[in-house]
Order: C-alpha cells, then structure tokens, then sequence
C-alpha cells in the first residue's frame, strides 16, 4: 500500500559573498543576468503574470542536455528576498518552492540564505528528494559565490553589443536562415564545419568552427533556444580563449512596410588573464574589448548580409 504525503520538508543554506548585498539581490532579480550567474542557464524569457508576481520561463542545461521549465517567482527589493515555485515540479516532487534572501554584512559583503520547501508522494520519494535538494542547495550557493564575485570584478570587462540589417524579406523566412545552423558551411564562407542537434523542439546544440581572418580556425559549442519566426537566444559554453562568457540573441522584428529588421545582439566578458598572451605583451583590456567587439561584429554582420542575400535574392 503506498502512503501519500502531505508534509512539507524544508531545507536551509548559506553562503558569505564578497559582494554588496544591493548587487547580490540584483544580480539575482534581473533574469538577463542569469547566464552570467548560473552557468545551467541559457535564457530566461518573462511571460503574462498577475499584477505582483512573475512568471518566467527558463531554460538550462542539465547532464549536458537543454531543458525547459516554468517558474512564479515574488521578488521583494525592500527585504532583498526573492520568493519562487516551480510550476512543473519534476519527479520524485510533488511540488518545490523556495526563497533567496540577502542580506548585507559590511559594504561589500554579504550572506545569502537558499530556503527550500518540497513534497513528495512517497517516504522513499521524500528521502531521495531531500538529498537531491541538500546537494543542490550546497552546489548553487557555491557556484553563486564563484560567479557573482567574478561578475561583479568583471563588471569592466562585461559589455553588449548589436548590429542590424534591414531585409525585405519576412521575419519567419529570415529566422528559418539563422536557425538552419546545420547549412553555415554551406552558406557563410567563415564557418568551416558545423555539427548540430536538436532532441527536444527548439532546443539546440551547435558546434561549429569558424575561421578566423589570419586563417585560422576555433571551436565553439552553443545551446540555443530558438523561438519560431522571432528571436534565437544562445549562450556558448565551448568559449574562445579570449572570452569568459559569451551570450547572445537574434531577433526578426516585422516593420509596417512588410520587411524585417534582423539584429545580432551580443553579451560578452573578456577573460582577462589571457589578454596578452593572446594579443601581444602590452595588449590592454580596450585592446581586447576592441578586439572581440570587431571579431563578432564581423561574423554578425556577415551572417546577416547573406541571411538578407539568401532571402531577398528570389524577390
């Protein structure tokens, strides 16, 4: 006979940050900066949700595969705390929920505290969950400590970027261009090789060898979330020796006249350490933040240009 469950367990852990509390809490509460702080996740879109709450749909990586999920979350700036559910619990939950609270320690320090509750349907459900749970509450905290602290020393080397063309083409036919990714070789003259999958609709994996303009090639490897006839969302994890983080989006946003407005949008962190091995012994960080801006910017434009040839050239 199986006993259902009802009782709510719950867990607690806390961390010290070497980071403002105000920063902490933002860093958490502005879902753009997610990829930055959570190396699982891709993207994070905000949808409908009543007036006092937020309803986001998140999707990361998990055992090197990309999944989707939704998430309520409350977020309370005043009491730096943030309230979440998980709208689909995955087994062995029955239902999971929490709360981030930050609070401040000094100027720049703080301590941040991962509450969990959670059901199960079973004893032994429940007993899996909460070990499931105390190991994910130790990793987070940890890889929140690690990558809050570098995001906030390396708010210099962070920055954003776009280019835009104009194409009279419609968005759906200009999305179909960017997300036959699995064509590059044969359509972008600086794409030598691309390999990629999709197991789950709109979920992908791209890696892909671009060649540079000395010639030469490097291999990166993106998971993308791609939105039908909208935007690709994509976040690289197989990054260049020049970069800590990569992020970026394609969006296709129909004009009045018919045509489409195609941008290229890039969030990228400099791996600082490797500057002047890479460009030289007196390289700075404007060097490489020049250097990289013009290395994708190029691609970008590159890519959107033969998007816009591929698609205008029957018209």
């Amino acid at each position: 006979m199986t006993v259902q469950i009802t009782e709510v367990r719950h867990t607690a852990h806390e961390i010290e940050i070497d980071v403002p509390a105000d920063t902490v809490h933002r860093l958490l509460a502005e879902v753009s900066e997610w990829p930055r702080i959570f190396p699982s996740v891709v993207a994070v879109e905000h949808e409908d949700a009543p007036a006092g709450e937020q309803r986001l749909r998140i999707w990361d990586v998990v055992d090197g595969a990309p999944r989707e999920r939704p998430l309520r979350r409350i977020v309370e700036p005043a009491a730096l705390r943030i309230n979440f559910q998980e709208l689909a619990a995955e087994p062995p939950a029955t239902g999971l929920g929490g709360a981030w609270l930050v609070e401040p320690l000094g100027p720049g320090r703080s301590r941040v505290r991962l509450l969990h509750e959670f059901q199960a349907a079973t004893e032994a459900d429940l007993a899996l969950l909460h070990a499931r749970v105390e190991e994910f509450g130790r990793s987070e905290l940890a890889g929140l400590k690690r990558n809050v602290e570098f995001a906030h020393a390396a708010e210099a080397a962070t920055f954003s970027f776009e280019d835009t063309v104009e194409i009279a083409a419609k968005p759906d036919e200009v999305y179909d261009f960017i997300d036959r990714a699995d064509l590059w070789a044969e359509r972008l003259p600086h794409v030598a090789a691309v390999r990629l999958t999709e197991d789950t609709p709109h979920l992908q994996t791209l890696e892909m060898d671009t060649r540079a303009k000395d010639g030469s090639t490097h291999t990166t490897k993106s998971h993308r979330v791609t939105t039908p006839g909208q935007r690709i969302a994509y976040k690289q994890v197989t990054l260049p020796a020049l970069l800590a983080l990569h992020t970026g989006r394609w969006t296709f946003t129909p004009t009045p006249d018919g045509t489409t407005t195609a941008t290229s949008q890039h969030t990228v962190t400099i791996n600082t350490d490797r500057i002047t091995d890479i460009l030289g012994p007196h390289a700075t960080l404007h060097d490489a933040r020049t250097y990289v801006h013009d290395a994708l910017s190029t691609n970008s434009r590159a890519t959107l240009h033969h998007a816009k040839a591929h698609t205008e050239g029957g018209r």
